[in-house]
């Protein structure tokens, strides 16, 4: 009993495993027929394609909110290259054209302070009693700004660019020049010196690291230098050249770039430093192209050119906004350890900050974003400014950081606080057709504890919002947004369309919010295949798949293929259902074969049966020759038909894909075609010998006269073979082989005496052949 019990058991177990298999294999197969599919987002890259409004878009895939930032002021200017604070926390920028600085009040209202004809006031530097320092380009000079606003030439180093100012602890201040590739040491009462002259083009940024060291960037083989004062020993002082440098120089890392744009030295002794585009093979000291947009229009100016009346003849460039090439943002430890943090080829980095999060700040270009980047490699696009590029970044005690632009310039906030609020809104999705839209699912982190107030429970955090159109162009032709949706999964209200878009508003985000991923269920309205093409290949022809192919010995035949089908805008990437990649059929020559090769497509990427059905040319009626192929040829022995000619018709359904309410069908005809399978008659044949007289000879000869008959089609060619020899080719009395019948007459000569059997067969275009042979006994000449 216990026996009979366990197996019974055991048979429950199998029935139920039998029934869970098949109810899965229904589900699974009910799944694939309703062939919903989901529009998903979940990278950075995606991500970037929206539009953000207080939104940080990061680099491993979140949304969340970003601190706020906020316009300053618009100042009157094309550009701003520097942005500094003085001792009192003022805030300053300078720029062109033509050079001016401004003064930026508590509410952002800037002033001039600072106005020449020069092209460009690139840097700005202020001592330790908040006095005022322009250097300008491509003249070269330094000013001092007394506290009434008088100007005067505080320093002239007699080259063509200042690039850089900074002031030492000591009261030094140190000038980055080109093109000669030189820093100068000017102490407070103007007495300057040469500090250091390296090998390299131009000085482009100057910064001290935390032993009061000098450190530069420069270009264009795109070193960071550390530059140290000689001991009193080895110091000019003791040299007999007067005019030596006073400092040595040293490698701390050559980056893989041309020109570093930006340093920056953090509290713990730690160097980050910008540098931008592909080293050249050779090495030239002119500025690279720079592109300067105002009020009058675009100017682009190249080295050694000019810029209209702003610009003398022999004055050249003063800045770099070079072509899309690359970007790095480098970290080089304390200990003199490099790494590379960050690397694009599509945005450049022009200016780095540090965040009061300790986070690395970076202006970039030519999309004008901020983006912060930590130390584990994880960035975030903060804010765009709306300007082509960020050229300059500060922060002041509080923590604010500040950011200048250019193309065109302007000033921007970013507080330390966080948005209250941001929303972000995607790109919009082309489902190709017209679709229904089903549930809107996203996740993210659970947000990290936080002394923040929680938010009352019955006020989410996150809220989605969808709409739908017809046109890829967003505006008031699409519906209104339809939210909000607050519970993952909800169903979404747009109205069928093509196109559709989601909205997320973030409210009091917290450490640890975001959204990581969104998606967007949809199932495209139901259209019936497309038959692009039918190609019938020519008689004798048989088409296998290749691995049928290969098995066989068959003599290949190139086949005649229809082409591809055209469906502008379809990607791969939108589809939900794997990539179905078809293996082209292989041609063999093969006597009493017909083949015929399409060529298909389903804008909804169903899975396709097909159908192949014929009809005798006098007929009506459509007869199956095959059905249920997924395949897209077809192959058949034509020796089931009668002789004659015929049409094909193929027949494409995606009912695969689809329930059967809705699946759908076409259907197209293929050209006329023959068959036949008969050979020709060869009628008539007659061999009449004759003599031909040659002086005192007489040679024997053959008159030889047939006739070729086929009732299908027209006889292509005819040969005859004389005692069993080689086939020899004969033309038709006409000269042409062209008709049904054909008649032939030829002759043979110099025959000796005896017996000869002359054979002829004669071919119709389906290669089907008939022949026939007689014999002739010829007498020996006579003496």
């Amino acid at each position: 009993m216990k026996i009979l019990n366990h197996k019974c058991a055991r048979f429950l177990r199998l029935v139920s495993l039998g029934l869970f298999f098949l109810l899965t294999a229904i589900c699974a197969t009910t799944t694939q027929a309703e062939h919903t599919r989901r529009w998903r987002q979940s990278t950075y890259e995606e991500f970037l394609k929206g539009t953000a409004h207080g939104v940080a878009v990061r680099s491993d895939g979140r949304l969340e909110l970003a601190p706020r930032f906020t316009p300053l002021a618009d100042a009157d200017a094309s550009y701003l290259w520097s942005l500094r604070l003085d001792p009192k926390g003022i805030l300053y920028a300078a720029g062109g054209s033509p050079a001016k600085v401004f003064r930026l009040d508590a509410s952002g209202k800037p002033a001039t302070v600072f106005e020449s004809s020069d092209l460009s006031a690139q840097a700005i530097a202020f001592d330790a009693k908040g006095t005022l320092y322009v250097g300008t380009s491509p003249d070269g000079k330094v000013y001092r700004i007394a506290a009434s606003g008088e100007k005067t030439v505080f320093f002239d180093p007699k080259t063509k660019y200042i690039w850089d100012l900074a002031f030492a602890t000591d009261g030094t201040l140190y000038v980055a020049t080109g093109d000669k590739g030189q820093i100068f040491a000017v102490a407070p009462d103007g007495k300057s010196e040469l500090f250091y002259a390296s090998d390299e083009a131009h000085i482009r940024v100057l910064a001290f690291d935390t032993k009061g060291n000098v450190i530069a960037g420069t270009e264009p083989s795109g070193r960071i230098l550390r530059v140290s004062r000689l001991g009193v020993k080895t110091s000019r002082k003791d040299a007999k050249d007067t005019n030596a440098p006073t400092a040595e120089g040293f490698v701390l890392y050559e980056t893989s770039k041309r020109e570093v744009t930006s340093l920056v030295v953090a509290p713990d002794g730690a160097i980050y430093a910008s540098a931008i585009g592909d080293k050249p093979r050779g090495v030239s000291t002119q500025a690279p192209t720079t592109v300067i947009t105002n009020a009058q229009g675009t100017t682009t100016i190249t080295g050694g050119g000019t810029i209209g009346s702003i610009q003398g003849p022999q004055q050249t460039p003063f800045a770099a906004f070079p072509p899309l090439l690359s970007s790095s943002i480098y970290r080089i430890a304390a200990d003199g350890a490099p790494e590379e943090l960050w690397s694009s080829r599509e945005d450049l980095v022009y200016s780095l900050g540090l965040g009061q999060d300790g986070r690395v700040l970076a202006g970039t270009g030519n999309n004008g974003s901020l983006l912060a980047i930590d130390g584990r490699g994880v960035y975030a696009q903060l804010a765009k400014a709306g300007s082509a590029q960020i050229t300059g970044i500060a922060r002041n005690a509080g923590g604010k950081v500040f950011l200048c632009t250019a193309n065109p310039g302007k000033v921007f906030s970013v507080s330390p606080e966080y948005e209250s609020e941001g929303s972000y809104e995607s790109r919009s999705f082309d489902a190709q057709l017209f679709s229904q839209w089903g549930r809107i699912e996203w996740w993210g982190p659970p947000a990290a504890t936080s002394t923040k107030a929680a938010a009352p429970s019955n006020e989410p955090r996150t809220e989605f919002f969808v709409r739908s159109g017809n046109t890829e162009d967003l505006g008031k032709e699409w519906s209104r947004w339809f939210g909000p949706y607050s519970k993952t999964g909800s169903t979404a209200e747009a109205p069928p369309a093509r196109f559709v878009q989601w909205k997320a508003v973030i409210h009091d985000g917290r450490p640890g919010d975001g959204i990581d991923w969104v998606s967007v269920a949809y199932l495209p309205h139901n259209v019936a295949p497309v038959i692009d093409a039918i190609v019938l290949q020519d008689p004798g022809v048989r088409v296998q798949s290749v691995t049928l192919a290969q098995s066989g010995q068959q003599q290949p035949v190139n086949l005649k293929m229809p082409p591809p089908p055209s469906i502008p805008g379809v990607t791969i990437t939108q589809s939900s259902s794997p990539a179905r990649f078809e293996n082209p059929p292989q041609g063999f020559a093969q006597k009493g074969y017909q083949s015929v090769v399409w060529s298909a497509h389903d804008e909804n990427d169903d899975e396709m049966r097909y159908s192949v059905y014929y009809r005798g040319e006098s007929e009506r009626e459509w007869k199956l020759l095959k059905d249920n192929l997924d395949q897209k040829f077809y192959s058949w022995d034509t020796a089931t038909l009668p002789d004659g000619a015929y049409y094909l018709k193929i027949a494409a359904g995606d009912a695969p894909s689809n329930p059967p309410a809705a699946a759908l069908k076409t259907e197209r005809e293929s050209e006329r075609f023959e068959v036949d399978n008969t050979p020709p008659l060869v009628e008539g044949l007659q061999a009449t010998p004759f003599l031909v007289q040659r002086s005192a000879a007489a040679a024997s000869s053959l008159m030889v006269k047939f006739t070729a008959r086929d009732t299908s089609s027209s006889i292509e060619r005819a040969q005859y073979s004389l005692d069993g020899g080689e086939w020899t080719l004969v033309s038709p009395n006409g000269g042409i082989s062209d008709a049904p019948e054909e008649r032939y007459e030829f002759s043979l000569s110099n025959l000796g005496p005896g017996e000869h059997t002359i054979a002829v067969r004669a071919y119709d275009k389906f290669e089907n052949v008939g022949s026939a042979k007689t014999t002739v006994s010829l007498p020996a000449p006579k003496t």
